[in-house]
């Protein structure tokens, strides 16, 4: 085991865990941070997405060795009041129906939107391309992707 020292969320926290242990289950079994979902543990649908250095990365396979000094944002960082665009654009256009892909979703929107804040459609489409969601809501993913750019 090796103790690492963790900025997560504008705090710095320490764990003592496995070197390759997944960040994923650093955020929810040694620190709480339980909004991050875990689905298939490969790195193919998404739900597990935080920010890493502002980047869009997924966490079920990242492992906590390789994090350093980096700063990790989760969806309990997004915003402190839910207020983020893309979570209010996500309210507005009632996305979520079973909700576990949502906060992978929003994660990897925001990350989009801050590099590229006036997509296309297809830009969007792309972008959300690398995020699978069970219920088939990609119109209102894609829709509330354009509302929060348009909310900037």
């Amino acid at each position: 085991m090796a103790n690492y020292k963790l900025k997560i969320n504008g705090e710095t926290f320490q764990v003592d865990v496995e070197d390759d242990t997944p960040l994923l289950w650093v955020l929810r079994d040694h620190l709480g941070l339980v909004g991050t979902k875990f689905s298939c543990g490969i790195a193919q649908c998404g739900s597990c997405t935080v920010h890493v250095n502002g980047e869009a990365t997924y966490s079920c396979t990242l492992p906590v060795s390789s994090i350093g000094s980096s700063e990790v944002t989760t969806i309990e960082g997004l915003s402190k009041n839910g207020d983020h665009p893309v979570q209010k654009a996500w309210e507005e256009i009632d996305v979520a129906q079973c909700g576990y892909c949502q906060a992978g979703q929003i994660m990897n929107a925001a990350a989009f939107l801050k590099k590229n804040p006036k997509p296309t459609l297809e830009e969007i489409e792309n972008a959300m391309n690398r995020n699978l969601c069970r219920c088939g809501t990609y119109h209102k993913i894609r829709e509330a992707v354009a509302l929060a750019a348009k909310m900037k």
